[in-house]
């Protein structure tokens, strides 16, 4: 298999994703787990006093010499890839290759072999959202007074701050953090449990020896630290796999909505914040001018390739008739791989994006000093209910004033809401020109967003100082 970009190559073989991530999916480990696993199979078969400690050394000598091209050739033949690498294992081993594979059934042997991926695979994830978490900690700290216009509807709303937005897009990657841990932690293999999971095999090769069935499952499975389902049919249940995909599914949502919010904010419109752009980088083929936010852009498309893998792996556990079919094998090699390596992409880009995060700020003052004034009269509003006014006749008076002024600028005018509303009779009964105007500074109409924005990021710092 001599693969080259002469031939259809799929992205997540050289495009995205880590060369860790893609070592772990990789052919040639996922056989080397088979062997190790058949390895300690022999190993607790031998202290049974099934097979000898010559074969089992045998085994264990010749564990790593994977040879894939002679693998694929018997499968060629023989159309069963398991059953072709314990050929290969057995023609390698001539003392010990006669006892490869006793007692088992093939998902005995791939499916912990998965679970051991899915577990290495969650540990490089939950690293790489550690480096984000931190990263975003910096910024939030680092931001936390920064005023801006925040946005509902797609509509300039109040003033908020840089760092307490982040702050939020934070709180939903630790959540995910912590969700995916949780997942992590609860992965179980199918254990050793034979061919519709009655362990009946292992019970006819243990008959008369001193061993039961679940104990030698207990001492393989310890030997490889993967804790198993009390009960399994031919495989663990496919419902795993749906938890373990939706939980990356649910990280990648979080950052699909990071992505595109920062799209929003890049456009020259808002242009408060923007992707890193290097010196040498081509925005557009056809405009020279161009930045275009591609990090975020292929975080929204992984995301979505993501959240699709969901539905395949709920297919897979749903239609798994009876005991086991073997309709989920083919698409379990692609959506397990492709959900791993393409939510890996995402934190990484993330990363990316968050470290060298350019801020406009001079943007940031223009649309405050443009629309906070809008936003502030809410603090009017406030001000003179609590001086004794009717707030909904003082909410209409502002929505009034408001619309004309909107219709002003749109016209090209400039902003006349404050001079509108310091000269308003009504609202005078109740404030003063002068305090109208002071209450019509956005500018620290922020609440209490950095405190608890800095809060949030004393939060995560202090969540992995406990690791």
């Amino acid at each position: 298999m001599n693969f080259t970009h002469e031939q259809f190559l799929s992205p997540f073989s050289w495009r995205y994703g880590s060369s860790q991530m893609r070592s772990i999916w990789g052919e040639t480990h996922k056989r080397r787990l088979w062997r190790r696993l058949w390895v300690a199979l022999a190993r607790t078969q031998q202290v049974a006093g099934l097979v000898t400690q010559e074969q089992v050394d045998d085994l264990a000598a010749h564990v790593e010499q994977v040879d894939l091209k002679r693998a694929l050739e018997i499968e060629d033949q023989i159309q069963h890839d398991l059953m072709a690498e314990v050929r290969t294992f057995a023609e390698q081993c001539p003392i010990g290759g006669g006892i490869i594979h006793m007692g088992a059934t093939s998902a005995d042997i791939q499916d912990n072999a998965d679970v051991l991926r899915m577990r290495d695979s969650l540990d490089l994830v939950l690293k790489a959202l550690r480096d984000l978490l931190e990263l975003l900690t910096e910024r939030i700290d680092a931001l936390s007074e920064h005023v801006v216009m925040a946005y509902t509807h797609i509509q300039p709303a109040e003033p908020t701050t840089m760092g307490y937005r982040l702050a939020l897009y934070a709180q939903d990657v630790l959540d995910d953090y912590h969700a995916l841990q949780e997942v992590r932690d609860g992965l179980r293999g199918k254990g050793l449990k034979g061919a519709v999971g009655t362990s009946a095999s292992y019970s006819e090769l243990l008959a008369g020896h001193d061993m039961t069935p679940a104990e030698l499952e207990a001492r393989v499975m310890a030997a490889i630290e993967l804790p198993i389902y009390a009960v399994a049919s031919q495989t663990y249940t496919r419902k795993q796999d749906w938890r373990v995909v939706s939980t990356l599914s649910g990280l990648a949502s979080s950052l699909y909505k990071f992505a595109f919010d920062l799209r929003l904010l890049q456009s020259p419109v808002i242009g408060e914040w923007g992707e890193p752009f290097s010196k040498d980088q081509v925005g557009s083929s056809a405009m020279p001018f161009k930045r275009n936010p591609i990090q975020s852009e292929k975080i929204n498309s992984l995301g979505r390739l993501v959240r699709a893998m969901t539905e395949v792996a709920w297919d897979n556990a749903s239609h798994s008739l009876l005991e086991r079919t073997l309709d989920d094998s083919a698409n379990r090699r692609e959506m397990l791989p492709v959900a791993f390596l393409a939510t890996e992409e995402m934190v990484r880009s993330a990363i990316r994006i968050i470290r060298d995060l350019r801020i406009d700020e001079g943007a940031a003052q223009r649309n405050l000093a443009r629309f906070g004034v809008f936003s502030a009269g809410e603090r009017v509003l406030m001000a003179a209910t609590k001086a004794g006014a009717d707030r909904q006749a003082m909410h209409e008076l502002l929505r009034e004033h408001s619309l004309a002024a909107w219709s002003a600028m749109a016209n090209g005018q400039p902003n006349p809401l404050i001079e509108s509303l310091a000269a308003s009779v009504e609202l005078n009964r109740y404030l003063k020109s002068e305090t109208i105007h002071e209450l019509l500074d956005a500018s620290a109409y922020v609440g209490d967003a950095p405190q608890r924005a800095r809060a949030f990021a004393s939060h995560i710092h202090d969540t992995f100082a406990k690791d």
